[in-house]
């Protein structure tokens, strides 16, 4: 029994796994096991499973499809392991990428240690900044869903050199996917989904990453998201063609023909970040995309329709969590103006909501008395009737349930704390 295979089956190893699916939460699979009964299920399960492991004999279980709106009205297919195939996959994943590191290249971003969106974004300006402004943007057609299986198991094979638990991973990417409770075979491709498949994902792409910098090309990576920025647009017609003719004769993918593009910086979408020039500062700088601004509104939308029936402080909750983690990402780019925009508009609709919940006008005279609004104005304006949008812009509504007081009940100022995160990130 091959050392490697103990060392990702030991019981420390399996714990840490076992905390990190927990923490990620996430649906259940075709064995309807949910995150919350793991661990009873593995208490029952794994001594089994850990014998079939060791003896060749274990079979992972068929994921199950999903399929996720994109923002351009197709849709991504995912594929969810069971729970307890998650674990698995995440302990091989916590013991062999310390071992692939030291092969991959400084300038691929996804899915590594101390590496993020946002270190690639810095490149990108870097890169723009010394005057590349030609921009080669290279889309893999669903790569995950192509992988040569075979091609990818002789790179692993390469770094981790163990048969035991090549076979394992092997196993993983033959498991099959059930799709509306059909089962179909998987011989091509890694399901995107899975926790092993960023790190396959990052073993197959080395190979992309250092022919670029064989041919001493600035580029970064972040997963299948891979830019190459030059100084002229005829060096940027010659490495596309060049370099996707190598990726299909090499690496058996294909280049999606009508995406793969020649684009200047203020036409490159990347990562969910714009570009644009700051004729102040002489430099290129970047921004949130406005598909990305557009679709942060969107699900604040959705979180402060006033059909949804839910508690205010909950609701506040939720937005919360959804605009800290909206800001935190971009918080490098520069949305001033974009966020004071989206504030107003948060507050006047959180405005419309309590309004709708006062209901009669005897609750909304109280209401915006006990907001510090007199009672004659506060009477005239509770008869004001369900004219929402005119009633909490248009009268002392907006003084009542101000900035302020809307502070007290909770609500994070986006441009406040934005402006936080961008200095943090500029220091």
């Amino acid at each position: 029994m091959s050392e490697l295979l103990d060392r990702i089956l030991s019981r420390d190893n399996m714990n840490l796994a076992y905390k990190r699916v927990k923490a990620n939460k996430g649906a259940g699979g075709i064995d309807d096991v949910e995150v919350d009964e793991l661990y009873s299920y593995i208490k029952e399960n794994w001594k089994s499973i850990e014998g079939q492991i060791r003896q060749r004999t274990y079979k992972p279980q068929p994921v199950r499809r999903v399929e996720i709106p994109k923002p351009n009205g197709g849709k991504r297919e995912l594929g969810i392991p069971t729970v307890m195939d998650r674990v698995i996959q995440q302990a091989i994943v916590q013991v062999i990428s310390p071992m692939c590191e030291p092969y991959f290249s400084d300038r691929s971003y996804g899915f590594r240690p101390n590496r993020s969106c946002e270190t690639a974004i810095r490149k990108v300006l870097e890169y723009l900044n010394d005057g590349y402004t030609w921009i080669v943007d290279i889309d893999l057609e669903k790569f995950f869903d192509n992988v040569p299986q075979d091609r990818l198991m002789s790179l692993v094979h390469r770094i981790i050199d163990d048969g035991d638990t090549e076979s394992l991973i092997r196993k993983y990417l033959k498991a099959g996917v059930m799709v509306r409770g059909k089962y179909e075979r998987t011989e091509l491709g890694t399901p995107q989904g899975g926790n092993l498949s960023p790190l396959l994902s990052n073993i197959m792409l080395n190979e992309l990453d250092r022919e670029l910098e064989k041919r001493g090309l600035n580029f970064t990576r972040y997963a299948d998201d891979c830019i190459i920025a030059v100084r002229s647009e005829a060096s940027a017609k010659r490495v596309m063609h060049r370099i996707t003719e190598w990726i299909e004769r090499k690496l058996g993918l294909k280049v999606n023909a009508t995406k793969t593009k020649i684009t200047r910086p203020s036409g490159l979408k990347y990562l969910g970040f714009g570009f644009y020039r700051d004729p102040k500062a002489d430099e290129w700088k970047c921004k949130p995309h406005k598909d990305s601004i557009a679709k942060f509104k969107h699900k604040l939308k959705q979180l402060t329709e006033r059909r949804w029936s839910i508690n205010f402080r909950v609701r506040i909750a939720k937005i919360n969590q959804v605009t800290r983690g909206w800001i935190n990402y971009y918080a490098l780019g520069s949305m001033k103006t974009a966020m004071a925009e989206i504030d107003a508009h948060l507050r006047t609709r959180l405005r419309m909501i309590i309004w709708k919940q006062w209901k009669v006008p005897a609750k909304r005279q109280w209401g915006l008395q006990k907001l510090g609004i007199g009672k004659d104005l506060a009477r005239v304006t509770a008869y004001c009737g369900n004219r929402y949008y005119w009633v909490v812009t248009k009268t002392c509504v907006v003084r009542a349930i101000s900035k302020e007081k809307l502070a007290l009940a909770g609500i994070v100022s986006l441009s406040d704390y934005y402006a936080e995160r961008h200095m943090l990130k500029l220091i």
